[in-house]
């Protein structure tokens, strides 16, 4: 076979570090397509980016010429780069150095846009800690606590 080809999707959540309320509202509306434009610049085109003022969530389809631990790391260096550029309110933020990537079907896609669209509305009741916890359960995922906050 000549041609390389794959359908990789992966539901991406990360958060700021120590779940700090540090995505703003007055910032959210720009990092979004700021973000997108950085996966697209990986080949690897992000089909929704949506989260609260402590984390994110994206549904991207991975490039087969990159892992996802080199595609995370270039995500949230260039977008935290371009967040502290936002104001001095924004010159100590980091995410969290972790995160979670969680492989999904074809089928999955309409359904997980819907979840992570209505991530403000979910997180009124559901701490990110909680659903973190529920993700890693579904994925059958062995975790310690000790190492999964930061």
């Amino acid at each position: 076979m000549p041609q390389s080809l794959s359908s990789v999707l992966i539901h991406l959540v990360f958060s700021t570090k120590n779940r700090e309320p540090l995505i703003a509202p007055a910032i959210e509306p720009q990092l979004h397509p700021y973000m997108a434009s950085v996966f697209r610049g990986l080949k690897s085109p992000a089909l929704t980016i949506d989260g609260t003022t402590d984390h994110l969530h994206v549904l991207f389809s991975l490039a087969r010429v990159i892992s996802i631990a080199d595609l995370v790391q270039e995500v949230k260096t260039e977008t935290s780069k371009w967040i502290k550029k936002k104001g001095s309110e924004f010159a100590n933020f980091h995410w969290q150095s972790g995160y979670g990537a969680f492989s999904i079907g074809q089928s999955q896609v309409t359904s997980l846009k819907k979840y992570i669209h209505n991530q403000k509305r979910n997180h009124q009741r559901l701490t990110f800690q909680d659903e973190y916890r529920k993700f890693l359960k579904r994925y059958q995922i062995e975790y310690d606590e000790r190492y999964v906050w930061d």
